[in-house]
Parts: structure tokens; C-alpha cells; sequence
């Protein structure tokens, strides 16, 4: 009998399984793919040489996750690249926000709120890592409760009276929209400032990297460490049904809340089970990549050096959006997320050429094709980028969920993270990740702390098993509470 069967290789499977190991339990992973990786995979979609992240592509959570930062994964492949600029939020008139790690270089480009930005902001930069780790954690107590306090203070209001309230200008307000609507939610609900600030405050903390070669080099490197510990991984292998387990002390399911009850329902409560049904998961995306003839033309000073650019205009254009989507709408102007790998990692393209990445938000389980509205919002702050793209692959919500069942919908997060989901998903228990079933655990990011390649998901559902089940008190990067 094995100690521990973990189902999904995403970066929170491997974290837990990681974790499990670093115990000297026996693991194994399973894979329904061909590759490890989840989010983190990458392929050429369109031509040859050009190399596109089929999901994740800036990873911030990454770079600042406490238990990646234990972990040796430099030396099994993984190699962050960056730019100077984290963030560009291009605005009409050739204008644009961009977030950086300097609080001094960000205030220069937000007109009369660069001021009011450090005072927003430093407060939560100054404690950043401290911060961060009770962030990426469970509810528990802080380790840092007035820097917390003061967080919550903030962060519990809605990204539209936070901006409005703070900051003055069409420049600041749009850069803090950008980072809160990350959130996938109207920005006019509760907690989307919690959203804002911590990508806000994150890149001026770590300039937003790509993993050079590829997202897939986050996985493969979490996977090569894994082995290095005894773990092993099987891919190749779907899982539909409890009988296609191998007997195990415990199993971690790195999967959405559906896919637990189509696979272990009958060995959990009814209750439970009908608590998992209610989890909503909230809108899809759309995603475009193209293999381009050259870097996207961009009208506005210093996107082009943006890892990230946040394309919807102002602050009221961004949550208009966003509201459309949770309405079941298709916005003509939607808020656009564009990745450009390619200027942080030439090797994702031949010499002189560029990839490019976007998505939108639609409603969940959309088949529409949204290519010409994102197309016309870059063309709105890029005039001439069209006549870059030299070929498209295109994935609808409804394509996202066949490609990856852990997307509901098309739900890259694992669900909706509101202010009622926020700490207690998937279900209001005092320990998220255990089911009823002791023998059971969900380590994927319909747990705490929610969407993002971090690892923490996993490393805390496994530190859940550890305690419950095994009887090993598991401490690696600090109590949670």
C-alpha cells in the first residue's frame, strides 16, 4: 500500500506531493496528460518555433510563493526572466500607467497621484514578504496582525471606491483597476481591493517574471525534484472512478469540486457532497495566441518593455467590462490580459519575430469567439498590430473545460473568489482541504489561498493530510496559526 495517491500534476499536485515526500512517505502522482504541469504547460500552437503557455505566463504568485522559495527547483530547470516594467496600463492619447519595482519610476507615470500611491501602497511593500506568507495561507492567525489589520482595511472594499477614494487620476485608478481585475469578479464587489493591492504590492516586490523555456519548466522542474525525493509520477492515466486508484493511505485530489464527487462521491457524506455541488466557479475566459511578425506596436512609452499589459482603458471602462461578464454578456470592449514571453525570453520565437498571448473574461461555459473584440482593443492602444499576425489559435470557456476539466467553464481559478469564497472554499470548515473521509484531501485551487501558480494549495493540504492522517506535525516554512 502506497502512503499517498495525489491525482493532478498541477503545480498544486506536485507541491503536495512534494511536501508528503519530503517526509519520506512513498508517493505517487497520477496524470490523466501526457505531461505534467496543469496551468503550466506550453506547446507551439501556431507555427513552427514559436512557443506558447497554453494557460499561466507572468507568474508573480511564483516568484514570491514561500514554498517554491524552499525548494532547489533552479536546480531541476527553473529560471525566472524578467523585465524592469511589471505591468503597463496604456490609456487613449499615448498615455500609459506602468507599475514597476521602483516606487519612484511608478509615480512618474501617474500624474498627480504618485504621492498618493506610496501612501497606499509602501505601508504593504514594507512587510511585503512577512505579508505575502499570511496572504498564501489558510485563514489563521497572522503572523504580522497590524500589517494585516491595516490590509483588511483596505482590501475589503471594492476596487472601484478604493481607487476612487485614493487616488485622483485616470492613470493610478486604471493601473490599480488592471491588478484588481485579476479578481475576475465586478470590481464593485467587496474585496476586489484586497486583489488590487496584492498585485499592486507584489510588483514592487519581484519584477513579474515568465519561466525561461516555457511555464511548462515550472511543473517539469517541481516534477524533477519530486523524483529526486523517491516520488513518482505516472502520466497518461485518467482517473474517472474510485477503482482505478491503487490502495493508498491517503489521496489528494488536485481537481475542482466537481471531479472530486464524480470520482470519491460515494465515500463521502451527502451533506458534504451537496455542499460541493453549491461551489460556483464563476465566468471563463478566451484566448488568443499569435505568432507575430515583430513586438506589438504599442503607442504608449514603456508597454513595449511590460511583461504584462493590462488592455481595457479607464477605471469605469474596466469595471464595465467585468460587471457585462457576471451578467452573462459578451462586452464589445472587454478587459483584455496580454503576455509578451517573447521580449523576456527570445527563445519562445525565431530571430526578429515575437509570440503573442491574450485573454478576456466571458461567461462561463461561452463559446464565442472573442478574436475580433480583443484584436480591436489592441489595435485601439497598438494601431498596426494586425498586420503582425502572421497566424492565431484560439480557445473558447467551453474549449478551456475540454482541454482541462479542472476549468469548469473555463474557470482558470477554480471558482469564484469572493468575499464569500474567499476563505472558505471549497466549504466552510475549519480545515478546508480535509474531507469527512479522513483518508481523503482536496489540494487544488478551489482551497486556500485560491488561483495562481504558488504551490500553496497543495503544500498546505499536504501539511492537513501530514497532521490528520499520518500523525506528523509538518512546520517547513512556519505554523499557520
Amino acid at each position: 500500500m502506497l502512503d499517498a495517491v495525489i491525482v493532478g500534476s498541477g503545480p498544486n499536485g506536485l507541491s503536495a506531493a512534494i511536501t508528503l515526500a519530503q517526509e519520506d512517505l512513498e508517493v505517487l502522482v497520477i496524470e490523466a496528460a501526457a505531461e505534467v504541469g496543469g496551468g503550466t504547460r506550453s506547446a507551439a500552437l501556431t507555427l513552427d518555433g514559436y512557443l506558447h503557455d497554453v494557460c499561466s505566463a507572468v507568474h508573480p504568485m511564483g516568484a514570491l510563493s514561500p514554498f517554491f522559495g524552499t525548494l532547489p527547483l533552479a536546480e531541476h530547470g527553473l529560471h525566472w526572466t524578467a523585465s524592469r516594467v511589471s505591468a503597463a496600463h496604456p490609456l487613449d492619447g499615448g498615455r500609459a500607467a506602468l507599475l514597476m519595482h521602483s516606487m519612484t519610476e511608478t509615480g512618474r507615470t501617474l500624474g498627480p497621484d504618485a504621492d498618493a500611491w506610496r501612501r497606499l501602497i509602501a505601508p504593504f511593500v514594507e512587510v511585503g514578504p512577512e505579508l505575502f506568507a499570511d496572504l498564501l495561507a489558510p485563514l489563521h492567525l497572522p503572523r504580522h496582525p497590524l500589517a494585516m489589520a491595516r490590509f483588511g482595511w483596505y482590501g475589503i472594499r471594492s476596487a472601484v471606491r478604493l481607487a476612487r477614494g485614493a487616488l485622483a487620476g485616470e492613470e493610478a485608478r486604471a493601473l490599480l483597476a488592471g491588478c484588481a481585475a485579476h479578481s475576475v469578479l465586478p470590481l464593485t464587489r467587496l474585496v476586489t481591493g484586497a486583489v488590487g493591492l496584492v498585485f499592486a504590492t507584489s510588483a514592487h516586490l519581484v519584477d513579474w517574471p515568465c519561466a525561461r523555456g516555457g511555464s511548462r519548466t515550472i511543473g517539469l522542474a517541481l516534477a524533477s525534484y519530486l523524483e529526486s525525493l523517491g516520488g513518482r509520477i505516472e502520466t497518461g492515466s485518467p482517473v474517472e472512478a474510485w477503482s482505478a486508484l491503487p490502495p493508498a493511505r491517503a489521496y489528494l485530489f488536485d481537481l475542482s469540486p466537481r471531479q472530486l464527487v464524480a470520482i470519491a462521491g460515494e465515500r463521502l457524506p451527502a451533506r458534504y457532497r451537496r455542499r460541493l455541488h453549491r461551489y460556483r466557479y464563476g465566468p471563463g475566459v478566451f484566448k488568443v495566441d499569435w505568432a507575430l511578425d515583430g513586438p506589438i506596436p504599442w503607442q504608449a512609452p514603456g508597454c513595449a518593455e511590460a511583461s504584462t499589459v493590462h488592455v481595457g482603458g479607464t477605471l469605469e471602462e474596466v469595471a464595465a467590462a467585468e460587471a457585462a461578464v457576471w451578467r452573462g454578456e459578451h462586452p464589445e470592449r472587454p478587459f483584455v490580459l496580454v503576455a509578451q514571453q517573447s521580449r523576456l525570453d527570445p527563445g519562445r520565437a525565431p530571430a526578429g519575430k515575437h509570440t503573442g498571448y491574450a485573454y478576456c473574461h466571458v461567461p462561463s461555459g461561452s463559446d464565442l469567439d472573442m478574436t475580433a473584440a480583443i484584436e480591436s482593443q489592441l489595435e485601439r492602444f497598438a494601431p498596426g498590430f494586425r498586420d503582425l499576425v502572421l497566424a492565431r489559435f484560439t480557445r473558447s470557456a467551453r474549449g478551456f473545460e475540454e482541454y482541462n476539466p479542472s476549468y469548469p467553464g473555463g474557470a482558470i481559478t477554480g471558482g469564484a473568489q469572493d468575499v464569500t469564497q474567499l476563505f472558505t472554499r471549497p466549504v466552510a470548515r475549519l480545515d478546508p482541504y480535509a474531507t469527512p473521509n479522513p483518508s481523503i484531501y482536496l489540494c487544488s485551487q478551489a482551497t486556500p489561498p485560491g488561483g495562481g501558480v504558488h504551490g500553496m494549495c497543495g503544500h498546505y493540504a499536504a501539511r492537513s493530510a501530514l497532521a490528520r492522517r499520518f500523525g506528523i506535525a509538518s512546520a517547513r516554512i512556519g505554523s499557520i496559526g
